[in-house]
C-alpha cells in the first residue's frame, strides 16, 4: 500500500472515531444546546469521511 492511501486511512478512522463521540451525544437524553452542535459537527465529519472515501477511492481505480 502506498503511503498516501495509507495516510487516507488513517485520516477516514481517526474522523470515524471523532464521528462516534458525536452520535453519542446525538443518542444521549436530549440537551438542546449539545444536540445541535452535535449533529453540526456530525454532519461535518460524514461529508469529510464521504470526501476521504472518494480520495481513497481515486488511489485504487478499480480495473475494467
Amino acid at each position: 500500500m502506498n503511503e498516501r492511501l495509507e495516510t487516507l486511512k488513517k485520516a477516514r478512522d481517526r474522523m470515524i472515531e471523532d464521528r462516534d463521540t458525536h452520535a453519542k451525544v446525538l443518542a444521549a437524553p436530549f440537551d438542546r444546546d449539545k444536540a445541535e452542535r452535535a449533529r453540526n459537527k456530525f454532519v461535518e465529519l460524514q461529508t469529510l469521511i464521504d470526501a476521504l472515501d472518494r480520495a481513497i477511492r481515486a488511489e485504487n481505480p478499480v480495473s475494467a
